[in-house]
């Protein structure tokens, strides 16, 4: 027998809202500004190896995404790159963190439809002023019962969430677009982890998907959703 549902998380970056297209965007300008000391691929390789190596240093987010490119450039250049071109990187951040929110295809209908008869949570990883900040701007935060910042998502965090709220996991599903942070660790915390594609997904969020798990779906978009929960929930 199933738990009936009492409970909707969701992710923020990519799940409710547009977000790694920005970091991509940034990339290839960092790409262009360094073009007369390496090519684009690797670049890319670099970054993304420094990304790897800082996540325990920096988080997640457009400030530890900024630093780890300033020191990239530092390292591939030799240390000749010039301040100009470090200001430039900065400059980059900044308009990553100014850039105006735009929610994705029925996310607002959705949360809407859903929070007549669940608790809606929102889970996410990232610096807590700009998740704050995205929040604020989305209009979306009157729907949301609570809102949790993390510097990770694993099993051992999301247990402790639900237990704060008072939540039997059981009864609990998350929502997002990353297998490896969205899926697996709330079902091995003992909720349902629904898995939602985005067209952008960072390479360090990537893992195979519980596929022969019962509470694991995958779903085309957000919009299928209630159509799920309330099969569930009956």
């Amino acid at each position: 027998m199933t738990d009936k549902l009492t409970t909707i998380a969701f992710d923020a970056d990519d799940t409710l809202w547009e977000n790694e297209q920005f970091f991509r965007m940034t990339q290839e300008r960092f790409a262009d500004l360094l073009k007369d000391f390496t090519d684009p691929d690797h670049l890319s390789g670099r970054l993304l190896e420094a990304e790897r190596r800082n996540l325990g240093h920096y988080g997640f987010g457009i400030k530890g995404f900024v630093l780890t490119m300033i020191e990239t450039a530092i390292e591939v250049t030799e240390e000749r790159v010039s301040a100009s071109v470090i200001s430039e990187l900065i400059a980059a951040g900044q308009d990553m963190l100014r850039h105006p929110i735009h929610l994705l295809d029925g996310v607002e209908t959705t949360i809407k439809t859903l929070a007549q008869d669940f608790d809606i949570l929102m889970v996410t990883k990232g610096d807590l002023l700009d998740q704050e900040r995205k929040l604020a701007q989305s209009g979306l935060g009157d729907l949301f019962d609570g809102v949790e910042v993390v510097s990770a998502k694993t099993q051992p965090v999301y247990a402790e969430i639900f237990a704060r709220h008072g939540i039997t996991p059981s009864e609990a599903m998350m929502v997002g677009n990353s297998m490896k942070s969205d899926v697996i660790p709330p079902i091995e915390a003992g909720a349902w982890g629904v898995y939602v594609p985005h067209n952008y997904t960072w390479e360090i969020e990537h893992a195979e998907p519980p596929t022969d798990h019962p509470r694991f779906r995958e779903l085309p978009s957000i919009t299928v959703l209630p159509d799920l929960i309330y099969s569930i929930s009956r």
